[in-house]
């Protein structure tokens, strides 16, 4: 399948930063702790990623902390899923930042039903071991409920196409804007149907593929469902693809996928 666009570090990316960061984490550090206390990583965050237009799921995770050399992450069912040791001269540097996706198979290869179970809801442990020894340790939840697709796509109030394999696709002309209506609810299929949804925030990508690849990216937040794209990047090309991202509050993400044309 296509690697989602916000995940290609091969492309050069324009981001406009229009949602801030989550605030610095507060726990003590160093000699603010008894020995022996676990020590919590200062991001743990693990999520599924839908991609409503291809049709395929995928489990994420984000770890950051101090400098490790061992990770383990156990499901709900205290398995062991997860085992990482650094070696040799990396294992003298130690490891920070960790960032994993798993495969994608589409549907027909691995129904939803069948990922979820593979998947359990629940509290996972992420656990490791510093370069010096001590213990890192925290509790993260997955969901399955995952937001609804957005609905209502339109391009300078043309509706988008389905996918990028339509057969005409909507053509515009400047100043373009990507709209959609807000997502209030899961995923009527997929998931945990039927329940209410808090978006943390949008995101929105657009790509062009030539003659090189170029990539524009920009978050939103919740109230936000209209963008102009710049004209500088919309000068750039003739033809582009675009995708949209909403991201809940659980941290789970559902995505979009769509391709227009410049008159």
């Amino acid at each position: 399948m296509t690697k989602h666009l916000h995940l290609w570090s091969a492309a050069p990316i324009a981001t406009l930063a229009v949602l801030t960061g989550s605030p610095a984490s507060t726990q003590p550090t160093g000699d603010d702790r008894d020995e022996g206390e676990e020590i919590p990583f200062s991001e743990a965050r693990l999520f599924l990623e839908l991609n409503h237009t291809d049709g395929d799921l995928g489990l994420h995770a984000l770890i950051d902390g101090r400098g490790w050399k061992k990770l383990e992450i156990d499901d709900p069912n205290d398995v062991l899923m997860l085992d990482v040791f650094v070696r040799s001269r990396l294992r003298k540097q130690g490891l920070t930042e960790f960032f994993f996706e798993s495969a994608e198979p589409p549907f027909d290869e691995l129904p939803p039903k069948q990922f979820f179970r593979r998947f359990p809801e629940g509290v996972y442990d992420i656990g490791g071991v510093t370069l010096d020894g001590k213990e890192l340790e925290s509790e993260v939840t997955l969901s399955h409920v995952l937001a609804a697709p957005p609905a209502n796509i339109q391009i300078s109030g043309v509706d988008a196409a389905e996918n990028c394999d339509a057969d005409p696709l909507p053509s515009v002309s400047e100043p373009v804007t990507i709209s959609w209506d807000p997502v209030t609810q899961s995923h009527p299929e997929i998931g945990t149907p039927g329940v209410d949804v808090e978006v943390e925030r949008y995101e929105l990508i657009l790509e062009r593929e030539e003659p090189t690849a170029l990539a524009f990216s920009v978050q939103l937040p919740p109230e936000v469902t209209s963008f102009e794209i710049p004209s500088d990047f919309i000068g750039l090309s003739d033809a582009f693809k675009f995708e949209i991202i909403v991201r809940a509050d659980n941290g789970n993400q559902t995505a979009v996928e769509s391709c227009f044309e410049i008159e």
